[in-house]
């Protein structure tokens, strides 16, 4: 418990308002874990897995209604609309308290509130952001022990005058006295709502993910890209790896991806066999967040903000990443995968055989021909951070880690060669900004339509994107020492709808052209869109099969396609043209004109 007057002022006003028969001021400690999770298997919302196959793991089954975020239901309040943005729903901070308070009155009748103490970011690191979160689903505070630095060693960091950022959330599942529970509580009715003027988070009606547990994209990304504005560093949708050559060398990068575009996979990247014997290897600091600050001598240094993994499920395999696989074996709650007759779980992807039986996500009978999903497509798994076999030494490292290199990349069958540099902080500002995925497959010589995601952030702003890329310009006034910026696409297809390049482990060939560019001991080849790799100075060997044919393929830069990739880009800059960079404009002007010289 604390003795902060703030925070007890604020509990005792939310349990006024939402009138829970108890209040439960949270720990962090085993005993505490044990007795939510035996409470958890006692309501039937864990399942326990066998203890042989998965000591100390929990299947969970979401409500069906109940099973992703809600980009449609999730809100940034400002005073002013223009703060927002035209990418973000909006609607007055006054007018959305109001609602909302009429959501939470009574909202936690016959549950108990549970006040979670969290702390994103290492504890004693400068950018660490303190959180109090009120819920009223145990299956949240078990899952935010995971994710973050919970519990009192928190309570001891806030002392009584610590900054603190208040999260209040309910499933909106109130239990009047008589009326029975359900397995996994939560409310047709959703709001996930944030106040970066105040700054704080409401979320109400879901008990899922990045809905509830909101030390994650609501404080972690979407509070914290405000303020991270205001005090000139960057809260960014990125991972951090470290990659240490055979000389002793360590280079680290972040990377930021739209979804399904193997973020995960790079940053559990394992080298291959080649490399690992040549002395290379690859750790994981982050796998999805990065905090990004300029230290005292103007260098760009990385935390990863969260303790724990909340990866999607489906895909992931011994083939795919075999160190999430390892990092999942024990201590993790799994949530919407489907279970085995033995004890264990199954995706789509695990393996390359499904089993002859299994129980489904939604607890069906399920068999490989009956024409469903066995997990549901956006199942997760929580596990601790430290359980990964590559885990970084310094990923609690207060001050973070060095960063040399910016990555984005993005699913693209055609355009986007397999790895391209940045001429300088403005035009990858612009490569940034205009980076996304196809949403269909591109057919010969044709573009599917393109979904932009700018850095990865767009459905994670708490503010204007607009004004967001104003701060990336603006950034190169704090750091001294820029990192080089690049593209890569994992995805490039030829004409027989084949991908070009193998991915998984052999990105780690990408990687080492982006460091040796880093560290300026290789030359580029300068195309109309930057920098590419020359044939010679890419790390082949071993590469069976992949020519310098191959490698011309999946490096083209097409000036038919890229005019229609500038085309393409208009949309997004029109809707959010009022506050857009002029610089990005000209960015966009640059790259026409040396299209149209082509």
């Amino acid at each position: 418990m604390t003795n902060h007057p703030e925070i007890l002022a604020w509990v005792e006003e939310i349990t006024a308002l939402c009138t829970p028969d108890a209040v439960h001021w949270c720990d962090g400690s085993d005993a505490e874990y044990a007795a939510l999770t035996s409470l958890l298997v006692a309501r039937g919302t864990f399942i326990p897995l066998n203890p042989e196959k998965r000591p100390g793991c929990f299947l969970a089954r979401s409500a069906p209604s109940d099973v992703a975020r809600v980009e449609d239901r999730t809100f940034i309040c400002t005073k002013r609309r223009n703060e927002a943005g035209p990418t973000n729903n909006w609607m007055p901070p006054a007018e959305m308290k109001a609602r909302l308070r009429a959501k939470f009155a009574g909202s936690m009748q016959g549950r108990t509130l549970y006040v979670v103490p969290f702390c994103m970011g290492p504890l004693d690191s400068p950018l660490a952001l303190v959180g109090v979160e009120i819920t009223d689903s145990p299956y949240v505070v078990v899952s935010m022990r995971t994710m973050a630095h919970m519990g009192a060693r928190v309570w001891n960091k806030l002392g009584t005058t610590g900054r603190w950022l208040p999260c209040l959330h309910s499933v909106g599942h109130p239990l009047p006295p008589g009326t029975p529970d359900v397995s996994w509580p939560c409310n047709e009715d959703k709001y996930i709502v944030h106040f970066p003027q105040d700054p704080a988070v409401w979320s109400f009606g879901s008990g899922y993910g990045g809905n509830a547990l909101l030390g994650k994209k609501c404080v972690a990304l979407r509070l914290a890209s405000w303020i991270a504005r205001e005090e000139a560093w960057l809260a960014e949708h990125m991972l951090i790896l470290g990659i240490h050559d055979p000389d002793g060398n360590s280079t680290y990068v972040a990377a930021a991806f739209p979804s399904a575009c193997g973020k995960t996979n790079l940053a559990m990247l394992v080298p291959p066999e080649s490399y690992r014997k040549a002395g290379w290897r690859t750790t994981l600091v982050g796998d999805d967040i990065a905090w990004l600050r300029p230290d005292s001598e103007g260098r760009l240094r990385a935390i990863n903000p969260e303790t724990g993994f909340f990866g999607v499920a489906p895909g992931t395999s011994p083939s795919s990443n075999a160190n999430a696989i390892a990092a999942i074996a024990r201590n993790t709650i799994f949530t919407n995968v489907a279970l085995t007759d033995d004890g264990d779980v199954w995706w789509e992807g695990l393996t390359d055989s499904p089993p002859a039986h299994l129980t489904d996500w939604q607890g069906k009978d399920w068999s490989p021909d009956c024409g469903r999903p066995a997990a549901h497509a956006n199942s997760r798994f929580t596990a601790p951070a430290e359980q990964c076999p590559s885990i970084d030494p310094a990923w609690q490292n207060p001050e973070g880690v060095p960063i040399s290199a910016i990555i984005f990349g993005g699913r693209r069958p055609g355009t986007m060669p397999l790895v391209y540099q940045s001429f300088n902080w403005a035009h990858g500002v612009y490569i940034g900004s205009t980076m996304g995925s196809e949403t269909t497959a591109a057919a010969t010589g044709a573009i599917g339509q393109v979904r932009r995601d700018p850095m990865a952030m767009l459905p994670f702003c708490g503010y204007d994107v607009g004004e967001y890329f104003s701060h990336w310009l603006e950034m190169r006034r704090h750091i001294r020492h820029l990192p080089r910026i690049f593209h890569v696409n994992w995805f490039r297809k030829g004409p027989d709808g084949k991908f070009l390049w193998p991915g998984f482990s052999d990105n780690m060939r990408v990687l080492e052209w982006i460091i040796r560019r880093c560290r300026g001991t290789v030359a580029g080849h300068e195309t109309i869109i930057g920098w590419t790799p020359h044939w010679e100075d890419f790390n082949h060997e071993g590469l069976e099969g992949f020519t310098r044919d191959d490698f011309n393929k999946v490096m083209a830069v097409i000036p038919a396609e890229w005019r229609a990739e500038v085309l393409s880009q208009g949309e997004l800059f029109l809707k959010i043209y009022d506050s857009l960079p002029k610089e990005l404009v000209y960015q966009r002007e640059l790259l026409s004109a040396r299209l149209s010289l082509d």
